[in-house]
C-alpha cells in the first residue's frame, strides 16, 4: 500500500477511473445517467453526467487527500456550490422532462433512440445545439483545470505545504460563468420539444364532413 501511496498522481488516477467504472455498470444496469425515455437505447442525459462528472472528480481528490495525507480534507465553499450547481441541474432537468412526458401534445425528443455519447448530450430535436455545447464546454475545462490543480498539489513533497488542502478553489466569478451556463442550458430546454401542431381529431372529422358536402353528387 506504501508505495502506492507514494506516487499521488497515479493514486488519483486509479481512484478516479474506479469511480467511473463504478458510473460505467450502474449505467448499464440501472440506466443511471440516461434521460426519461422510451426509447431502446435511451440517449444520455446532459445533467446526470454532468453530475456524474463533478462527483467522480471531487470524490477522487477526497479520496486520494485523505489517503496519502493522512488526514481527511474539508471540503471548500466552492467545491460544495459547484456539487449544489451540479445537482440543481439534474434537479431541474428531472422535472423539465417529467413534465414534458406528461404533455400528449409534446413531440419529445429524447423518445428518439440514442445515437452516441457526445451526441446525446450535445444535441436537441434539432441537432447540435449551442447552449449544450457552451455547457459541456465550460463544464470540461474546469473539470480538468480542477484535475490539474489537485494532482500539482498532491505531488508537492513539502510536508508543511502538503497539508495544505489539494482542492481547488473556484472563484466566485467562475462559479457564477458555471451557474449561468447551467442556467441557460435549464432555460433552453424548457423549449427543446416542440408542441404538436396536429388538428384534433373532432376538427379533422369535421373539415372532411364539410368537404364531402361539396362534391356533385349523381
Amino acid at each position: 500500500m506504501e508505495p502506492f501511496l507514494s506516487h499521488p498522481s497515479l493514486t488519483f488516477w486509479v481512484i478516479y477511473i474506479a469511480l467511473l467504472t463504478c458510473f460505467y455498470f450502474c449505467d448499464k444496469k440501472f440506466e443511471m445517467l440516461r434521460d426519461i425515455s422510451m426509447a431502446d437505447p435511451k440517449p444520455y442525459s446532459f445533467s446526470r453526467v454532468q453530475l456524474a462528472w463533478w462527483t467522480a472528480i471531487v470524490l477522487a481528490a477526497f479520496i486520494s487527500t485523505a489517503l496519502i495525507q493522512n488526514h481527511v480534507p474539508t471540503l471548500l465553499d466552492s467545491t460544495l456550490y459547484l456539487i449544489g450547481i451540479s445537482g440543481a441541474t439534474t434537479a431541474a432537468g428531472k422535472v423539465i422532462d417529467s413534465s414534458d412526458k406528461r404533455n400528449p401534445d409534446i413531440s419529445r425528443h429524447q423518445d428518439s433512440k440514442g445515437d452516441n455519447f457526445l451526441l446525446d448530450i450535445l444535441s436537441d430535436e434539432n441537432g447540435i445545439s449551442i447552449h449544450r455545447f457552451q455547457t459541456v464546454v465550460f463544464n470540461f475545462a474546469f473539470g480538468i483545470g480542477f484535475i490539474i490543480h489537485v494532482l500539482r498539489q498532491l505531488n508537492i513533497h513539502d510536508n508543511v505545504v502538503k497539508l495544505l488542502n489539494p482542492m481547488l478553489d473556484i472563484t466566485p466569478n467562475n462559479l457564477i460563468l458555471l451557474g449561468l451556463s447551467s442556467a441557460t442550458y435549464i432555460g433552453l430546454k424548457t423549449t427543446e420539444n416542440s408542441t404538436s401542431t396536429q388538428p384534433p381529431v373532432n376538427e379533422f372529422i369535421k373539415d372532411e364532413g364539410k368537404s364531402d358536402s361539396t362534391i356533385p353528387k349523381g
